[in-house]
């Protein structure tokens, strides 16, 4: 065997199908009864497989340069390309996301289908129990063992426990020396138990953590804040920390209180979801002054709240940080001290934004290593 691939997932797939098709020898090693566990859940089962905005910016790690060489030769539309071959209907939802029009599994028998074509084998309900390097890599699992002159970690992060996720790449590069930056979960909703009163309340945002800013939907849920705009502030976010949320983005409220001057509660009404305007305004207000109206217009553009913590792994679409990118190429995704160990996909500290990123950065980085083992 030439290429040993752990984990049949976004990017060990890719990796094993450019390994193939460049005439490689090469075995997939599955843990799971089926490949692609988490594609299959992803998207709400319709796969958000790539962004047609993919940029080096819609991307978090300790080194924000790392990812840029990998997403440069492999773009979306080379993975669109791929969906087109197989003639899988696809949209775009919005903000530049491409879904499925049918399902997930699309995409995992589109995967499948170019394995096959590509030579290459995959052993699913696989456990690797043992990895070590000689002469060759050493693989040794449940049921048998292999020897190859490449190993690639493509085990994911600890994202989504009930699709099998483990610490395994973790564990395998501190065997090998690979440093790890400090994992969280990412994507995640927040916890925040303020107002379990207003659970199932939407309404369009802007979430601000530091320099960055999110204007997406936000979404009040028993336990917090979740929503589209919550999800992406919550990679940034910090334990402890603040965020600040304008509620009424892009409208002039001191001008409208201006004109309504007598009363604020109908114009927040006409402006806000019933239930939150009823819930910030149980009264009316009266006349207001230009104090008061200042004042109220600076508490809805800029409400500041401060999360308890996040809903943890088990509801977090990815894991932020991973194995540090500074000992890996950029390149090839190569451990840069232990020469045929590679890192792919999520178990690296590169973690996209919502939206099809992450999908993007495994094809990218799956394609990577399997132009190089």
């Amino acid at each position: 065997m030439d290429v040993i691939v752990i984990g049949a997932g976004a990017a060990g797939l890719m990796c094993a199908i450019e390994a193939g098709k460049r005439g490689r020898r090469v075995v997939v090693l599955e843990h799971n009864p089926q490949i692609g566990r988490k594609i299959l859940i992803s998207g709400g089962g319709r796969c958000n497989f790539t962004n047609l905005h993919t940029e080096p910016g819609n991307f978090l790690s300790a080194n924000p340069h790392f990812a840029k060489s990998a997403l440069a030769r492999y773009r979306p539309d080379d993975f669109i390309g791929l969906v087109r071959k197989h003639r899988i209907p696809y949209h775009e939802k919005t903000l530049g996301q491409l879904f499925c029009d049918r399902s997930a599994r699309d995409i995992t028998s589109m995967l499948e289908a170019e394995c096959n074509a590509a030579g290459v084998s995959i052993v699913t309900a696989c456990r690797v129990d043992h990895v070590e390097a000689a002469d060759r890599f050493h693989v040794r699992t449940d049921s048998n063992s292999y020897r190859a002159e490449s190993v690639v970690i493509a085990t994911g992060g600890l994202s989504v426990p009930k699709t099998g996720a483990t610490s395994f790449g973790y564990d395998i590069a501190r065997q090998f020396g690979l440093r790890i930056q400090p994992c969280r979960p990412a994507l995640v909703p927040l916890v925040f138990d303020q107002f379990p009163e207003l659970t199932g309340v939407s309404l369009p945002v802007v979430v601000r953590d530091g320099s960055v800013a999110f204007a997406e939907k936000m979404l009040f849920t028993h336990k917090g804040l979740s929503g589209p705009a919550i999800l992406q502030a919550s990679s940034y976010w910090q334990p402890g920390t603040e965020l600040e949320i304008d509620l009424l983005p892009g409208i002039n409220l001191v001008s409208l209180l201006r004109e309504r001057r007598a009363d604020a509660r109908p114009v927040l009404s006409s402006l806000l979801p019933q239930r939150f305007a009823k819930h910030w305004f149980p009264e009316s207000t009266g006349p207001l002054s230009d104090r008061q109206i200042q004042s109220l217009s600076e508490a809805l553009h800029g409400w500041r709240v401060r999360p308890t913590g996040t809903e943890g792994y088990a509801k977090a679409e990815v894991t932020a940080g991973g194995v540090d990118t500074a000992d890996l190429s950029s390149q090839t995704m190569e451990a840069k001290k232990v020469p045929g160990l590679f890192f792919i996909g999520e178990v690296v500290d590169v973690t996209g934004r919502l939206g099809g990123f992450n999908f993007q950065w495994a094809w990218a980085s799956g394609y990577a290593a399997g132009q190089a083992v």
